[in-house]
């Protein structure tokens, strides 16, 4: 495939220009880099930076190319000597001296469990390039975690052009960046909505110290990021997105706020995607503009510390259907839907083709749960702005868990169709003031097999406390004990009640005694 990819670029320089098509990639947040032609031997040059795309199907390594153009011509100069240091984020990978016939260098990266970065080059000539008087140069760079995507940077020094004899006195230099898609997967186990996993995107640079706070919903990660005049005006944008499961009911608000470094972002480079059924992408697309805000805040910089929460409690989700063509928005009150309770699902449909109006159009509405039916419905849309659906009905009490609001044949359309799951909180009986959901025995029986820390069961039932999904009775807070520690009878409590053999009541005794030691604050 590497043959093929560079004779294309070898054939397109010959003839007209040099031009390279890039899909998901960002040289400093754009799809490639050209840079300002600059002055040599009379005429305009400039240098090219350009990233072709992975084959998923052929599990690629990662290709860049680095070309010496004529700038009025788009073709390339002939006999170029480049002196090329490279480096992928933080990690060094080679300085070497390249000559190149046609004017273009192509670099493979290529993951490989070496214990040094190896530089290979490989001289192909096939028969149209020996028509046209050149030579395949492929760059093979192997090391571990090469082809995975991530920042890489290049320091460029064009030492000779138009003959390789024709050295400059003062060599053309350009630094030059290419980000690559890179993406890291990060389980939670929370206390109330199971194991989740929240992937982030990054199209900058790898990012590190993934946190996610359950108390204050917020999501942290940091990513190095060089903070000098050079580098800003370089840099076009930093895209980074986070995607969230739709099971996650922390993060299925309307709305993000992004801070960097402690600075606040504007809210306007959010855009919240709930186009897929299983996830929402929420986009993060940082402008130069932001980036000097922060520059001018603190110019004494080390990286970027992210930090991502709601700013808004209203749930609202969306999907498009199968065909493209219309929008589900929904919502509901109360917030917190509960078994045995009624509730009010709001939607709007809206025609993508007609920028997102509300139109009106038949359609058909059930409420599932492992494909069988809770409740259904057949209406026409309303096409008012001001207007929602609405859906009354009251959820059975032994309906939990995740359940899928599904929109079909929306105007007698059969691929017009979509589904939203959103989440049932079970409430078992109340007694003595105590109220506890049902499904808190699964995590108390993960917590008694170790499968979760004291730390993550302590948080856990801190949150049901404070969002009033648990109820227990008042509890006055302790002086604390020496070691904080939990007791191992408490485990064995939360052991025996998560098999039934003992009574809510007894396990929420445990619960005081670590409100009145303060082990459990609230």
């Amino acid at each position: 495939m590497h043959g093929k990819t560079l004779h294309l670029l070898i054939l397109l320089s010959v003839s007209i220009f040099f031009l390279l098509t890039i899909v998901n990639v960002y040289g400093h947040g754009v799809g490639s880099e050209i840079f300002p032609p600059v002055d040599l031997y009379g005429k305009q040059v400039s240098l090219e930076v350009s990233s072709s795309p992975n084959n998923p199907d052929e599990n690629d390594d990662q290709q860049i190319s680095i070309s010496l153009i004529d700038f009025n011509s788009k073709i390339t100069l002939r006999d170029v000597t480049f002196l090329i240091k490279s480096s992928r984020g933080e990690q060094f990978l080679f300085e070497k001296e390249f000559q190149s016939h046609n004017g273009i260098m192509v670099f493979n990266f290529i993951s490989e469990n070496t214990d040094t970065i190896q530089v290979q080059e490989e001289n192909k000539k096939d028969f149209f390039d020996s028509l046209l008087g050149l030579e395949n140069r492929m760059i093979n760079v192997k090391g571990p975690k090469l082809s995975e995507g991530g920042l890489y940077k290049f320091d460029i020094h064009i030492l000779t052009a138009d003959g390789y004899s024709k050295k400059l006195d003062v060599p053309l230099t350009f630094n030059a960046g290419i980000s690559i898609a890179q993406t890291s997967k990060h389980k939670i186990n929370h206390s109330v909505f199971g194991p989740q996993i929240i992937n982030v995107v990054t199209y900058y640079d790898e990012i590190k110290n993934f946190h996610y706070d359950v108390e204050s919903k917020e999501i942290t990660f940091s990513m190095p990021f060089e903070w000098s005049v050079n580098n800003i005006n370089q840099t076009s944008v930093v895209h980074e997105e986070i995607v969230i499961p739709k099971t996650f009911g922390d993060l299925l608000v309307s709305g993000f706020s992004m801070y960097v470094n402690g600075i606040k972002l504007s809210d306007d480079i959010v855009t919240i995607d709930d186009f897929f059924s299983d996830g929402r992408v929420v986009h993060f697309i940082i402008s130069q503009k932001e980036l000097w805000n922060i520059y001018k805040h603190n110019s004494n910089l080390n990286g970027m510390n992210f930090l991502i929460k709601p700013n808004s409690d209203d749930v609202q989700l969306s999907s498009v259907t199968e065909n493209g063509q219309f929008r589900i928005i929904t919502s509901w009150e109360p917030e917190n839907l509960q078994s045995n309770s009624k509730t009010t699902i709001y939607f709007d449909v809206t025609d993508i083709f007609l920028k997102n109006r509300p139109i009106a159009v038949n359609y058909d509405f059930s409420i599932t749960q492992n494909d069988k039916i809770i409740f259904k419905q057949s209406g026409v849309s309303s096409d008012s702005k001001e207007k929602h659906n609405t859906v009354e009905f009251t959820i059975p009490d032994d309906v939990t868990g995740i359940v899928h609001l599904n929109f079909l044949n929306l105007g007698d359309n059969d691929l017009a169709k979509t589904s939203i799951p959103i989440i049932i909180n079970p409430i078992s009986h109340e007694n003595n003031g105590i109220s506890i959901p049902k499904w808190i025995r699964t995590n108390a029986s993960w917590w008694s097999d170790g499968q979760i820390d004291d730390s993550s069961f302590v948080k856990g039932i801190q949150y049901l406390i404070k969002e009033k999904i648990m109820n227990i009775p008042p509890t006055s807070q302790g002086t604390g004990t020496k070691t904080n520690e939990i007791p191992s009878w408490i485990k064995n409590n939360a052991k025996w009640w998560s098999n039934g053999q003992i009574d809510d009541e007894t396990f929420v005794q445990g619960l005081q005694y670590l409100i009145q030691n303060k082990i459990l604050r609230v």
